[in-house]
């Protein structure tokens, strides 16, 4: 199958703007995604979890838009939309019917303009409480919720942007400011550290009026500060490991490892890796310690791409009832050392590119996807053609490349294991207390 070409015009505006436009009139749709060069990567130790607050107050009203309007103007107009924070980016995106598609410009060139005209002390402490709430739902009070967070202290030093979660900590949060809030937004959700693409049923004509109208005169920061030198080691130098103990049903393994960085061609190595230990039930992982051996619940393994320094392979395992977690823990390893060692077969590679292919002519086809996928290859690498080629990347990846990636990064001197164990009755009663603290 021959994966479809995406064009596109890319331009910047005066005031450094970068607009990406592709047209598509398949369907009647159209997609607006814009992603901000930064994430919690840009933030600084005691002003963690802005990033991500920024997120959630985007939506809480701008110069001429009412709290909780941007949701009901889009919902209303038969779209949808949403966020995301990340390390290192923050995005916004609405997919609408593309006669809508003047509204959402206009809705998202509001607030970069004009959003710190509806920020109040009111409106940042209750979005400071919702993402407390978030980060006491989604990490701290739910069975193995705070994984990632140790894996990230257990792989980045302490001085490294990598190291702390995205969602922040509730000692930041609560001392956030409404100046220091604001301080944040001037810095960094300007015209000219943003990527805008539209994607689908669009005359590319009207869309770059469109924007000139609604985003040209937004002024420019020219002094964002510069990111200071993220540079790691390739591995780190010794195994890391942790046991916790807490309200979880049954002992987990999970595997952490400095990787590639994404854009490198060991990353694109790694993640038809990833395919082979843990994609689908015909992978190594599943078949030897689920299907076969029958000692975990589940596994998984993947990459996750990172431009910082290094990106993270994480992989997991959850142990079947009476098992011994050491057994588990020592046939998931064995397998991700084989594949350092041995050499895939030609079954395995050809499995893992059509797993490969499929996911990504699918996500292809859907504007919204092929919107983000444009502005993230412009924002972290400088290069939206990508899109137009990873996937041949992918296709060209050889069994000697994985083996070389996995000889290099799934390492015993690279390796972090956690291990969460159910917590006795005393322990548990220990974490509730401080939770509710």
């Amino acid at each position: 199958m021959t994966a479809p070409s995406v064009r596109f015009t890319d331009e910047r505006l005066a005031n450094g703007l970068r607009l990406i436009v592709s047209e598509d009139h398949l369907a009647p749709v159209a997609a607006v995604n814009i992603w901000y060069n930064v994430g919690s990567k840009h933030e600084v130790p005691g002003k963690t979890g802005f990033a991500h607050l920024f997120e959630h107050v985007m939506f809480q009203g701008s110069g001429h838009v009412a709290k909780a309007e941007h949701m009901a103007l889009v919902q209303s107009a038969g779209g949808t939309m949403n966020g995301t924070t990340w390390l290192d980016r923050t995005n916004y995106f609405e997919t609408v019917p593309s006669h809508q598609l003047e509204l959402a410009l206009w809705l998202e060139a509001d607030r970069m303009a004009t959003l710190m005209n509806a920020l109040n002390q009111e409106n940042l402490d209750n979005q400071r409480d919702v993402v407390k709430n978030e980060k006491r739902s989604s990490y701290d009070n739910r069975p193995y919720g705070d994984w990632f967070h140790k894996l990230q202290e257990h792989l980045f030093p302490p001085e490294h942007p990598y190291h702390h979660p995205t969602i922040g900590s509730m000692e930041d949060l609560d001392a956030a400011s409404l100046e220091d809030v604001a301080a944040f937004f001037r810095t960094y959700y300007t015209p000219n550290n943003a990527v805008l693409a539209v994607v689908g049923d669009v005359d590319p004509a009207q869309v770059r009026a469109w924007v000139d109208r609604y985003f040209g005169e937004i002024p420019a920061n020219l002094a964002i500060p510069p990111l200071g030198d993220m540079s790691l080691p390739t591995v780190l130098g010794a195994e890391s490991r942790e046991v916790v103990e807490d309200r979880v049903p049954l002992p987990r393994h999970f595997f952490g490892f400095r990787a590639p960085v994404l854009g490198d061609p060991r990353y694109d190595a790694l993640e038809v890796a990833a395919q082979i230990l843990a994609g689908g039930k015909g992978s190594r992982l599943y078949r030897r310690l689920v299907r076969d051996e029958q000692i975990a619940q589940d596994v998984a393994f993947f990459a996750l791409g990172l431009i910082g320094g290094a990106s993270i392979a994480a992989g997991q395992a959850t142990v079947r009832p009476g098992v011994d977690p050491a057994l588990v823990e020592r046939v998931f390893e064995e397998e991700l050392e084989r594949l350092g060692r041995e050499p895939v077969t030609d079954d395995e590679l050809v499995r893992a590119r059509a797993l490969i292919e499929t996911f990504e002519l699918e996500a292809l086809q859907r504007v919204d996807e092929r919107a983000d996928r444009l502005s993230m290859y412009a924002t972290l690498l400088d290069d939206p053609e990508m899109i137009n080629r990873q996937l041949g990347r992918y296709l060209a990846v050889t069994a000697a490349d994985i083996q070389r990636v996995a000889a290099e990064v799934l390492r015993p001197d690279n390796r972090v294991v956690l291990t969460y164990m159910p917590a006795t009755e005393s322990a548990s009663g220990a974490k509730n207390e401080e939770t509710a603290a």
